[in-house]
Formats: C-alpha cells, structure tokens, sequence
C-alpha cells in the first residue's frame, strides 16, 4: 500500500518513530504541505495521514486511487466528509487522544482568571510587595471556584472531562448538547438548553466540533443573553465563535474574558488572519494560547 504522510512534522516533530507504519506500508513522509502541493502528492497513493491540509470535494474527485484519509486530530472539519464517502473513501479522526491535555488547559485558563498567578508573581518580582505597608498585598481580587457554575458546550470526550473537574472543585455543572447524553459517574452535571446554559454560567467552555449548526454559535446574539462578566474558553475550533461580535463585546466590558486557540479567521496554515486578529489581540481581557491544549508528549503517544 502507498501511503503519505503530508504534515509530518506537526504530527512528529522528531520525538516519535514512523517505523511502525513503514514496517507495512511504502510511505512517504513530507513535514509540510502547501495547498498547491497536494495533488501531485497524493494522486497516486491510496491512504493519507494529514492533521491540518485541506481536502476539498474538488480535490477529493481527482483521486480515485484514494482509499482512505486518517485525520490525526480529534477535529475533521478540513475534510469534506460527504464528498469522501460519495468517492468511497474512509475518513478517521483520533477522537480521544488530548482529552486530558485540553481539559487541563480549560483550567488554566479558568484557574489564571480568578487567581491571577502570573499577574501576582510579576508583581512581586517588581518588588511592590516587598515595597507594600501591608503583608496581604493584593492588586488583583480573588475568588474561589466553589459554587461557581461551568456551562459546557460540547458534552464529548473534552466535555465531559471538563465537567469532571469542575464537579471535583465544587462547580456547578451545565451542559448542551446536539442529543440527549447521560454520563453515569457524572450524574450531578444537568443537560440543558442552550439560552440557560448562556443566561446562568459564570463561566463557558466551548468543547462542540466544528459543523454548519455549530459554526459562529457564540455571535452577537448568544453574547446578548450571558451574565455580565461570564468568562469564556474556547479550545475548540476557532469558527466556533464569531470575532468580531466577541471583540465588540470585550469593547463594551459585556463579559470579563475570551481565551481561545485560534480565532474564526485563519490562513491555510490555521493562524490567526493577522488584520482580524488585532481587534482581540489589543483588548488586555483576551488570552490566545493558539494549538498547545493538543501538544503534549503523552496524547502525541496516546494518539
């Protein structure tokens, strides 16, 4: 079997071996892509393995020889799925392989936001505390987790991690999902609608793949009805969120904080569109942790 690998390095930047695919298959391993390199790629190979390069149903109908595409990401979005199963061709994805890492950048995130670690530490390195007539000095207000409520969007396998931290730190949980889902062991987590989901959380984790009914889901009118000062995470995919509805917002001080991996608008390469981008990245209540939820070398051996 021919195989290519188009991404190479950001599925293995060099701690990993391929040995295990090339003991059983004629691979061949490019450590990037570009969009106009891809057919004379992979025109006469029979299964891929990609992260991020876009297959489109104009491209997938060039390929017959095509059997099979392996996602290796939990997200599938740059695939048109349709047009490959109309060609008959398999599309996996690696559903589970950061649960953990992502679920523990949620927390990051939410744990940065009520302590203000960094801010705190660079403060006492400034030596404004040392400075200080008062021991408990304090610039930045602080607040326990307890009682708080999470409301997640996206009950997967990100999601209902996420849930499980939250309920071990006291939260109270919400959830939305697309159909009815019951989690034995975290029974104390409520599925909800969505408007009460938005009307009753202090804070929002968006963990829902990327689809038509998901896309720009947190727009205008969804920020309309959230509490004021609600902190929202998204370490989904970025089109999850409409931009510049968020920037206005963060403008306004409707909400205290966004944090996200990457913004709606992004190159080929998944950055950022730098020209978008500057209305968050010049708003101080934004965070941008761009893809590291996903980079650990345990889930780089999980998936």
């Amino acid at each position: 079997m021919k195989v290519v690998v188009l991404d190479g390095f950001t599925l293995n930047p060099g701690d990993l071996s391929w040995k295990i695919l090339q003991d059983i298959a004629d691979i061949t391993i490019y450590d990037k892509t570009a969009p106009d390199e891809v057919y004379e790629r992979v025109k006469d190979c029979e299964a891929v393995l990609s992260n991020k390069v876009m297959f489109s149903k104009d491209l997938i109908g060039r390929l017959p020889k095509l059997r099979y595409i392996g996602v290796l990401a939990t997200g599938y979005n740059v695939i048109d799925v349709e047009a490959a199963h109309a060609a008959g061709i398999t599309v996996t994805n690696i559903p589970s392989y950061s649960t953990d890492s992502v679920a523990q950048l949620v927390f990051a995130f939410i744990l940065q936001f009520y302590w203000h670690v960094k801010e705190h530490s660079d403060e006492v390195r400034g030596g404004k505390w040392s400075r200080s007539a008062h021991f408990c000095y304090t610039s930045f207000p602080t607040f326990e987790l307890t009682g708080k409520t999470l409301g997640i969007i996206g009950f997967g396998h990100i999601g209902q991690k996420v849930a499980e931290i939250a309920l071990v730190m006291g939260m109270r949980v919400l959830y939305v999902n697309r159909s009815p889902k019951t989690v034995p062991h975290l029974a104390a987590a409520k599925q909800v609608e969505l408007d009460t989901l938005l009307a009753e959380a202090d804070f929002i984790s968006l963990n829902a793949p990327l689809n038509s009914a998901s896309e720009k889901m947190i727009d205008a009118a969804a920020l309309a009805k959230v509490k004021q000062g609600v902190f929202i995470i998204n370490t989904g995919r970025g089109q999850l969120i409409d931009d510049e509805a968020v920037a206005a917002a963060l403008k306004k001080r409707l909400h205290r904080r966004l944090c996200g991996r990457c913004t709606e608008h992004r190159t080929a390469a998944c950055k950022p569109s730098a020209v978008r981008l500057s209305q968050l990245l010049h708003n101080a209540a934004y965070r941008m942790a761009n893809l590291r939820g996903s980079y650990t070398p345990a889930e780089y051996h999980r998936g």
